[in-house]
């Protein structure tokens, strides 16, 4: 239940004064239903309006000044409303592109106002364009020093919003300490509802920096319920009973028959997996793998001793290729072990789908990989015991708990080929246990990565053109930007005529918007060699492997994320053979487009790449996180609150295992908090 105390925060919006019917649906839209949801939107820029006179105005900045109205100057037409003013020092005018009605009887000439705005030069003489205020005297007070500037919408101005925080300020109550001294102390940060206040007056632009002391508060504050939530779920997992699972012999002798020998990474992981398979608690780990680092086969080592002890495993990926090379890639594996596997996707029709649901059913098939196919309605397995979900950010929490439900108390483990710093992976995975594989098998070749403008095309189609009737296969990725997605359509095309035309063969075309089986059928005559190059957008970007595949072009590079540009690099080197990735940019290339490319071109470390990724997107990229697949945070900043985020994981952590012993008081401010940011243990991060 709720703690009394927070009941202010949690009152509708429409209690607040002037938030009537008209405006309510836009600030709710705004800012969401309640006064916390109001108070947890803070200020994004500062205006300071110091008081000044007209003979020290300074052009080109925000002044407050104390004027008398000189004189209206009629305008012919519908021009501007030109209206002088001056005090004992100077005159200037203040300018109107349209003329307000009424203005002039509420200001006439010999009355002294208070005006505020941006001073300007206009010709020999000062001018203001549409003050932001004009108000009698004995008004002054509603002019601000220093102005909070609120993101804003078309219904909801910033003044508005200022309005609106000034009145649910004075609702809600101080909250009692939920911290102890030793930890307010070592972080130098002031009390939650001291905080709070702080951070809606700034008075400098250093206020509104992450850093800032107020801020820092707030966003700790988040980071620390959130980490209490996904820890409370992790030990409520960890106490949950599940079949103990301790059977390698079958996939022991799997591994000897290999040609090569695992990674030290890929031990390591396996190690852990089978760990947490004999703990007799439910799995919850994510593998976590720069691109080509085996995390596939580490995988399918587990599932085999699934098998072995009777049980079965699915593998569910985002995409039907994926789930289909992944399917494909460890069937010779199986076929030796007499593992029996099957293939289930959205294709799956008639009394094909039936026969392997069947199969699924009895326990026959005990290794099932597949798409959203696996937990659809009509899908049972006798004994599910272990889930694993490819790039699970592709999924919602609603679709994973569908396919948990199959089984009872099952393992789940999760993959991910997009490596993010440490320090971050606390907030995307922080109820997971991690494993990391950073290290590439032997006998990959290193990728040759070449910058080149796309000036150079001909020369680029040449030397294409010789590689192909060498033997070799190539990829040509076209962009995709979602502002115009027909556009970027047309140009895959055109992209894929040109290559046609150029080369005087067939050239594969895979895009977001043909259907799965014809993307299927020209993903499958690539991977067999009989075409010879796929020009493609970033539907190729995870879960295609072609080790005959040794170059790929990426044309308007300057477009890609680090991270995204990284994983289409990584279609290349899977081979024998040497390969390369050429990278074509237009031309002028801004900084830090030029950053982003000369990192690809001098390192291949996915887990580097990843860590100068979140440095040059610069703090206060929080979209970018989230668009990531990182929680809706209001305080927090990923990138600047990292070292925040570790503190509070450590700090969560003391909590879950001392609480019972702190004061009651102490405990009751621990409740306060955790429904303050309702990040609750039942429920999914709200990014879900």
């Amino acid at each position: 239940m709720r703690p009394e105390i927070l009941f202010p925060y949690y009152t509708s919006l429409t209690g607040l004064k002037g938030v009537g019917p008209k405006i309510a649906p836009h600030l709710i839209r705004h800012v969401g239903p309640y006064v916390r949801d109001l108070l947890f939107t803070l200020p994004s820029q500062l205006i300071f309006r110091p008081v000044s006179r007209i003979a020290e105005a300074r052009v080109g900045q925000v002044q407050t000044l104390c004027v008398t109205i000189g004189s209206y100057q009629k305008s012919a037409g519908k021009g501007p409303q030109r209206i002088t003013v001056f005090d004992d020092s100077g005159q200037m005018q203040l300018t109107y592109f349209h003329a307000i009605r009424g203005f002039e009887q509420q200001h006439p000439v010999g009355e002294t106002r208070w005006i505020s705005g941006k001073v300007e030069s206009f010709g020999a003489s000062l001018q203001m364009n549409h003050p932001d205020y004009v108000v009698p005297l004995d008004k002054q007070d509603t002019i601000p020093l220093f102005e909070t500037v609120y993101p804003a919408t078309s219904a909801v101005s910033p003044r508005l919003m200022r309005r609106f925080v000034e009145a649910a300020l004075h609702r809600v109550p101080d909250l009692p300490e939920w911290l102890d001294n030793e930890t307010l102390g070592r972080l130098k940060i002031s009390g939650f509802s001291d905080a709070l206040r702080a951070a809606h007056a700034p008075v400098s632009e250093a206020d509104l920096l992450p850093d800032a002391t107020a801020r820092k508060r707030l966003a700790y504050d988040e980071a620390l319920a959130h980490q209490l939530a996904m820890k409370a779920r992790k030990q409520h997992r960890q106490a949950t009973p599940a079949l103990i699972i301790d059977r390698h012999v079958w996939a022991d002798k799997a591994l000897s028959t290999l040609p090569f020998a695992l990674t030290g990474a890929q031990t390591r992981a396996l190690s852990d997996i089978r760990g947490d398979l004999r703990s007799g608690e439910r799995m919850n780990r994510l593998i976590q793998g720069d691109v080509g680092s085996g995390k596939t086969l580490v995988v399918l080592m587990a599932m085999i001793d699934v098998a072995e002890a009777g049980h079965q495993s699915v593998m569910m990926a985002p995409t039907e290729i994926l789930a289909r090379q992944h399917y494909e890639k460890s069937l010779p594996i199986l076929s030796d072990m007499g593992i029996s596997a099957v293939l289930m996707t959205g294709r799956d029709k008639g009394k094909e789908r039936e026969a392997k649901r069947a199969a699924v059913a009895s326990g026959e098939t005990t290794m099932i990989f597949g798409t959203h196919a696996v937990f659809q309605e009509g899908v049972a397995f006798k004994s599910l015991q272990f889930c694993v979900i490819d790039e699970q950010h592709r999924f919602g929490v609603g679709q994973r708990q569908r396919l948990f439900l199959k089984g009872e108390s099952v393992h789940y483990l999760s993959m991910s080929a997009t490596p993010i710093p440490r320090t971050l992976a606390l907030t995307q995975y922080g109820e997971s246990d991690l494993s990391v594989l950073d290290e590439k098998p032997a006998g990959r070749q290193p990728i040759h990565t070449a910058v080149i403008p796309r000036a150079r095309l001909s020369e680029v189609f040449d030397r294409l053109k010789s590689a192909i009737a060498a033997g070799s296969q190539a990829y040509w990725i076209c962009p995709l930007v979602e502002e115009s997605a027909e556009s970027d359509l047309i140009a895959v095309e055109a992209r894929h005529e040109s290559l046609q035309e150029a080369l005087g063969r067939e050239v594969g075309l895979v895009h977001g918007r043909l259907p799965s089986a014809e993307k299927e059928d020209v993903v499958a005559r690539f991977a067999s060699g009989e075409l010879p190059l796929l020009c493609a957008t970033t539907v190729v970007e995870v879960g295609i492997d072609v080790p005959n595949a040794s170059i790929i072009i990426i044309e308007q590079a300057e477009r890609f994320g680090l991270a995204q540009l990284h994983q289409l690099r990584g279609r290349v080197g899977r081979g024998s053979a040497k390969s390369a990735c050429i990278l074509l940019y237009d031309m002028p290339l801004g900084q830090a487009a030029k950053a982003r490319l000369e990192l690809l071109r001098t390192t291949e470390d996915g887990f580097e790449i990843a860590e100068m990724d979140w440095k040059l997107r610069g703090e206060g990229d929080v979209l970018g996180a989230r668009q990531s697949g990182f929680p809706a945070y209001r305080f927090v900043d990923p990138v600047a609150h990292a070292d925040l985020i570790a503190t509070a994981s450590r700090e969560a952590q003391y909590i879950l295992q001392h609480e019972a012993q702190f004061p009651p008081q102490r405990r009751q401010a621990l409740e306060v908090l955790r429904h303050l940011f309702d990040w609750r243990p039942d429920a999914a991060d709200k990014v879900d």
